[in-house]
């Protein structure tokens, strides 16, 4: 039986929902409009900056420093064949940095493309994050995802679907259980803009709508879904107005502000925890780099679109609101990036030392109990890896 299930009523012609919500001038200003705390030169009104303690908010600029310098080393690496793929989140560090902050430990963090250092600010060591990158045999997922697809059930941090948008379901449902359990836990799930074109998209804020499930939902509008700009994804307004549609309260946040959206990601992940259902949230930001290692985005967006985004860098404004603010000056903040891209670079090194998994290891984890196949197969492994790494001859005839 389905929990909470919600009374459909037939009125005026019209069919309803219980849970359903009439939107004011006020909730439709806030999926329309844009909250912003921290301008473009990162300065602030000091009675609307969330409570954090120094420590914290300390914390969130290194969680995002961390995550740049994670795509300035690892990029590189694919470009000299060292890691097989990429997915830089240069320029959209805020969010998913913002939103780990705002969750609890018992909570799921249920990834993009993009949010993977979210799972280091949540507890993720980092020579397991680049083991995960180089597939290597210390590497939990035994080498099978592709880079950038980390995950980690001790931390609920969700590793990312190649499926655009089958992240969404996952989440909604991750929601879903944790209600039928009362259990006081959250999904906060993070997606781009390009997912809110799927149909997976659709299907879980509706589902989520009806049953009232604790989840938040963060589409990271960077405006191009790879080569395909927002504009012709859609004639709504904003992204955010698409909630509404599905009876969610939604928002329209600066993606590129820290501060703000933290503030927009706590109050919704408190409300959800409290029994008040989903949000949705759009950020918006910007992708200041490719797709992926397999895209150019010069072959389809502007030089000047690209130069004044990075002029919004979230990092640079919060990098500044924190020096102006007496609470890490420009020098320690030199230092911290030192001390980050060094903790980096040793892990590299120690991680391109280690063996890649062991074949063998191609039967573990695809059963609790091994079937009688597994085994057969297991054992004949030797054999067939002899054979397949036998030097070919060099006869064209052979």
């Amino acid at each position: 039986m389905l929990p909470d299930k919600p009374t459909a009523h037939v009125r005026s012609g019209q069919l309803t929902c219980d849970n359903v919500e009439a939107w004011s001038d006020e909730d439709y200003a806030r999926a329309s409009g844009l909250f912003r705390l921290l301008d473009e030169n990162g300065q602030a009104d000091a009675s609307r900056v969330p409570g954090l303690a120094p420590e914290r908010l300390v914390r969130l600029f290194e969680g995002m420093l961390t995550s740049r310098l994670l795509d300035e080393q690892l990029l590189p690496l694919q470009r000299q064949g060292r890691v097989g793929h990429y997915f830089e989140a240069r320029g959209q560090e805020a969010g998913p940095i913002a939103g780990a902050e705002a969750i609890e430990k018992t909570d799921y963090f249920v990834q993009g493309l993009r949010e993977g250092a979210a799972a280091l600010y949540r507890g993720l060591p980092l020579p397991t994050y680049i083991a995960q990158m180089l597939g290597t045999a210390n590497d939990p997922g035994r080498g099978r995802q592709m880079p950038c697809h980390v995950g980690s059930a001790a931390i609920r941090h969700v590793s990312t679907s190649s499926c655009v948008a089958s992240q969404i379901p996952h989440a909604v449902g991750l929601a879903w259980a944790a209600k039928i359990r009362k259990e006081a836990t959250v999904a906060l799930c993070f997606f781009g803009d390009g997912a809110t074109s799927e149909d997976d998209f659709h299907a879980g804020l509706n589902f989520a709508a009806v049953y009232r499930v604790p989840v938040v939902l963060v589409c990271q509008n960077n405006q191009w879904a790879i080569s395909t700009p927002v504009a012709a994804q859609t004639c709504s307004e904003t992204l955010a107005v698409k909630g509404l549609a599905y009876g969610i309260p939604s928002q329209r946040v600066d993606g590129n502000d820290v501060l703000a959206m933290y503030a927009t990601v706590k109050a919704a992940v408190d409300k959800a925890r409290e029994g008040g259902g989903p949000s949705f949230i759009e950020a918006l930001t910007y992708r200041l780099g490719a797709h992926s290692s397999a895209d150019d985005p010069r072959q389809y967006r502007e030089a000047g679109e690209h130069a004044a985004w990075q002029k919004r860098d979230p990092l640079l404004r919060f990098g500044r609101w924190l020096a102006a603010s007496d609470i890490l000056s420009a020098e320690a903040q030199a230092a911290a990036r030192q001390r980050i891209a060094d903790e980096i670079r040793a892990a590299v090194a120690a991680e391109e030392a280690a063996p890649p998994p062991p074949p063998a290891t191609l039967f573990d984890d695809v059963f609790a109990r091994p079937t009688w196949l597994l085994e057969e197969q297991k054992t004949t492994l030797p054999r067939g890896s002899r054979r397949a790494t036998r030097i070919p001859s060099k006869d064209p005839g052979h």
